[in-house]
């Protein structure tokens, strides 16, 4: 046999070998791009059919009250009448986790649509037990009152059920009911806290209940996640020990929200107005809070809060296109906002700034995954969630 004989004798097998290779790795991937394309095709019949759909998520985040958390959470949506041709998909995102400082919380905000679109049931419940810091009341104690041990830090338990229930009276217009029941614990407290005049006034355990009349203009498209249309709520909420809670006020809030189309599907200019004031004896656990990850994203949950607060923001929504044309899953957010806090509107004066941007991701239709960096005056924040802020 000759060299060149002998060469192609041990060649020819490892090309076939690789050439069997390579043709199972194609069988692989097509094989594999075909599951994807069922599962697609699965999911989508399930919208279709207005069945559940669950999508579970995990993440780290950091805010400025819990430090570095771990977050985990599912996203729920489905029909309430699968039949129903007049409503769109109800949304229960869920979320829970626990933090490096020892705190656990759980939350959902449920919005639900029913019998046609006549009736909307909204819900927030939520669940926090924590290491926490508070302030007091005031922009000025917010502000300069340094952050220690010894002089904000205490100890709070704090659960909220708020569910609304709105009846359909005319295209757009709804009238309904507003139910408040929340409860405040405070333990170890530092002297700090102790010492705050509202603390000796309402003590460390509250209990509040309230009902209110909600009167609403919607006109958005898709709720969770507007791409037009405006919203306007009305509501005044009274708090009474009639209804079981230990003390007795009355809060009443404007929300207004606009959204804009920028020249195509996919790019959404919303802007947000909110207005809550306080009236009456409210506890400090129950106050009107400004520097949320629902409006100012940034600032410390609590540190700023009054009876009544106000704020603007306006925030410009991204979703990419794919080369086909077709929005992609991936979009990124960029918002500026200011607001202030006071014991009645007249005396709204400090204005808080605040800018961020972040990072979506479609995990359901029109339903995002939300990653947004916060930036206050002398602060900032990492927030991971369901859906859009406002």
């Amino acid at each position: 046999m000759t060299i060149a004989s002998k060469y192609a004798a041990s060649v020819i097998p490892v090309v076939l070998y690789l050439l069997i290779s390579l043709s199972c790795l194609g069988q692989t991937a097509s094989d594999t791009l075909t599951k994807k394309e069922l599962r697609q095709q699965k999911k989508q019949l399930k919208i279709d059919q207005g069945k559940l759909l669950f999508t579970p998520l995990a993440g780290p985040a950091y805010t400025p009250e819990l430090g570095f958390t771990i977050a985990g959470g599912f996203m729920l949506s489905y029909k309430t009448n699968p039949k129903d041709s007049l409503i769109q998909r109800s949304s229960s995102p869920i979320m829970f986790g626990a933090s490096a400082s020892g705190a656990i919380f759980f939350s959902t905000i449920a919005s639900t649509y029913w019998f046609k679109d006549k009736l909307r049931i909204y819900a927030d419940i939520w669940f926090k037990d924590m290491p926490d810091h508070y302030w007091g009341a005031g922009y000025e104690n917010g502000f300069n009152k340094p952050k220690s041990d010894s002089t904000t830090a205490y100890t709070r338990t704090w659960w909220w059920f708020n569910p609304s229930i709105l009846w359909q009276v005319k295209k757009s217009y709804f009238v309904g009911l507003n139910i408040d029941y929340n409860s405040t614990v405070v333990t170890d407290p530092s002297p700090g806290v102790s010492q705050d005049l509202d603390y000796l006034k309402y003590g460390p355990d509250n209990l509040n209940s309230g009902l209110g009349l909600v009167l609403r203009y919607d006109s958005r498209d898709i709720p969770v996640n507007a791409w037009h249309g405006m919203y306007i709520d009305l509501r005044s909420t009274f708090y009474t020990s009639a209804f079981g809670g230990d003390n007795n006020y009355q809060v009443y809030q404007l929300d207004f929200r606009k959204y804009f189309q920028v020249s195509r599907p996919g790019r959404t200019m919303a802007l947000q107005f909110k207005s809550r004031i306080g009236v009456g004896n409210i506890p400090y656990g129950e106050m009107s809070l400004l520097g949320t990850p629902f409006d100012l994203r940034g600032y410390t949950w609590g540190r700023y809060r009054d009876k009544s607060m106000i704020f603007f923001i306006g925030e410009y929504r991204h979703m990419f296109e794919k080369a086909s044309g077709e929005l992609s899953k991936h979009g990124m957010v960029a918002w500026m906002g200011t607001g202030s806090i006071a014991q009645d509107p007249s005396g709204f004066s400090n204005w808080l700034p605040n800018f961020g941007f972040g990072y979506r991701f479609e995990v359901q239709p029109r339903m995002n995954l939300r990653v947004d960096i916060g930036i206050g005056r002398e602060t900032s924040g990492f927030y991971f969630n369901f859906n859009e802020a406002f």
